[in-house]
């Protein structure tokens, strides 16, 4: 019965990227498997066991395929072929693509290959490196940068998202820095002619104008915690750092989305727990975790009211990737449901609401978005 529940019903993604668009050899293919910049035998992983398992058959292999007859099934039906194939599998009517990786499918071809809805989410870090990059006076970045946003809005984003975990961590500050510090960050970060932005000064008022923006526009902001690549520094991406932050925005009307989380899934649901204005999800680990990610899951809902949680791919590069997040997720989403409704926890009305919630429902209301049928 469950089974059905998570099977059936279409989702929405609220956080994930495009995909490569062209053929890859075998050292590219693997490059995107892992999130560390040194590759070491990605499929001798749970994530390597899930793509032979449940992505081999798709292709027309068996499972558990090897990975040599996996790869040269791939480059014999391209990549365009395999990505609508697997992206059609994965059940996803709408999906929200950070944009702020200029080298993967933008929204609109992304959208031609899923046959479905694809909507924008603009990274804050990406905006105003750009302005930076066309030149402006430091004492005309802030305006500038927020110029820029308001007009990027305008073009139809759904919502908004901080990189400022890889930056220089969450720590922020309960109240965005003053104009003269901000000006005066600006003017060296301009002079040093860096092309990253990593001012821990220019990043915490990037994002609480991204909560302003956030307010005042109906739009979510997303914000990246926990797992991600060799960039990051784990023990400053833990979302509970963000409870400054977040206990100075909960009356603005702005609502702050945490993504991936893990290893931190706990820590996150209990913020969602005390901050209302708080959306979680954990996207990123349900395809590197395979068949333990229902665990993960179960973790994130042991205290985050089912109305808060979203679910989310981070599909990012393989569309192996989105496909597995949400087989993955249906799984172990199905596997828990079902053990409540076996023990009594829950009844089957509840069980349904509960799915339709977190697959689709709960990211529509806060994205604004139509319910996918």
């Amino acid at each position: 019965m469950v089974a059905v529940l998570t099977d059936d019903v279409v989702l929405v993604d609220h956080h994930c990227h495009g995909v490569v668009a062209e053929d890859l050899d075998r050292p590219g293919f693997e490059a995107l498997l892992v999130e560390g910049s040194v590759v070491r035998d990605p499929f001798g992983s749970l994530l390597g066991l899930a793509v032979r398992r449940w992505c081999a058959p798709r292709l027309g292999l068996a499972a558990h395929a090897s990975p040599e007859e996996y790869l040269a099934r791939r480059r014999a039906l391209g990549w365009r072929h395999v990505t609508r194939t697997l992206l059609g599998a994965a059940g996803v009517g709408t999906w929200l693509m950070d944009t702020g990786v200029g080298t993967l499918t933008e929204p609109e071809e992304f959208a031609e290959l899923c046959a479905g809805q694809a909507r924008e989410v603009l990274r804050l870090e990406a905006v105003a490196e750009s302005v930076a990059a066309g030149g402006v006076a430091a004492a005309e970045f802030a305006t500038a940068v927020e110029r820029e946003l308001r007009t990027r809005i305008a073009t139809g984003v759904v919502g908004l998202k901080s990189i400022v975990a890889y930056r220089s961590g969450l720590r922020l500050p309960a109240e965005p820095p003053a104009e003269d510090e901000v000006r005066a960050a600006a003017g060296a970060w301009l002079r040093w002619g860096d092309s990253r932005l990593e001012s821990p000064v220019l990043l915490s008022w990037l994002a609480h104008l991204g909560a302003r923006l956030g307010a005042e526009y109906s739009l979510p902001l997303q914000m990246h915690t926990g797992f991600g690549d060799d960039e990051l520094r784990l023990h400053q991406a833990d979302p509970l750092l963000l409870t400054d932050f977040l206990t100075a925005t909960r009356a603005s009307g702005v609502r702050i989305a945490l993504l991936h989380c893990w290893p931190y899934q706990r820590n996150a649901g209990y913020l969602a727990h005390v901050f209302p204005h708080v959306l979680v999800d954990v996207g990123l680990a349900v395809p590197y975790l395979g068949d333990r990610s229902g665990v993960v899951i179960a973790e994130l809902l042991e205290l985050a009211p089912f109305d808060s949680v979203c679910y989310s791919s981070d599909g990012y590069g393989l569309p192996e990737l989105h496909y597995l997040a949400a087989l993955l997720w249906r799984r172990g989403l199905g596997q828990l449901i079902d053990t409540w409704i076996a023990d009594g926890t829950v009844t089957v009305g509840d069980a349904e609401r509960i799915v339709a919630g977190i697959a689709s429902g709960n990211a529509c209301r806060a994205y604004g978005l139509t319910a996918p049928e």
